[in-house]
Formats: structure tokens, sequence, C-alpha cells
């Protein structure tokens, strides 16, 4: 749940932190890029986890909520990722 919960975090932040570029704020915007980088990274260590569970030999279940953690995980590196890019663009 860590791994979904901070994901969504990281997303949710990153585009909040668009919409303060947006606006021209650009100082709540760095703030909350900041606070989705963090989010993210702990969504990162989560995976990680999984990761160095599986290679132990301890399987995982592959359910719906695993699957569905990974895809939440990975559109909210990309949105964070695509928001910087775009939020670059505002600073000009």
């Amino acid at each position: 749940m860590n791994l979904i919960a901070n994901s969504g975090d990281g997303r949710s932040y990153a585009f909040q932190a668009l919409e303060e570029a947006r606006n021209g704020n650009l100082e709540e915007c760095n703030l909350l890029l900041r606070k989705s980088d963090d989010a993210i990274k702990k969504a990162h260590q989560a995976q990680t986890e999984l990761l160095f569970s599986e290679a132990r030999g301890e399987k995982q279940e592959i359910n719906v909520l695993l699957i569905h953690s990974q895809d939440h995980f990975m559109t909210s590196m990309l949105a964070n990722e695509l928001i910087k890019e775009i939020i670059r663009f505002y600073q000009k």
C-alpha cells in the first residue's frame, strides 16, 4: 500500500506544481515539486523492497493490487518527469 499511496501523492503534488507554475507562483511550484520527488522516492523504495524480497526467493502473489501498484508507480514517475519539463517552459 505504501507504493500506491506514495505514488498517488507524487502524482498529485506534480499536478499541483503544474497549476502553480501556470499561475506564475514559481516558489510554491518548486515546493510542490520537491514534495512530489520525495513521495516518488518513497514509492521507489517500496518497489525496491518488493524486488529485493523477490530476489531473496520470497515469492509475491501476483494479484490485481500488485499490478495496480506497479502501474500507478510507473504513471506517477512519468507524470513527474513530464510535468517538470512543462514547468521549465513556464519558468522561461
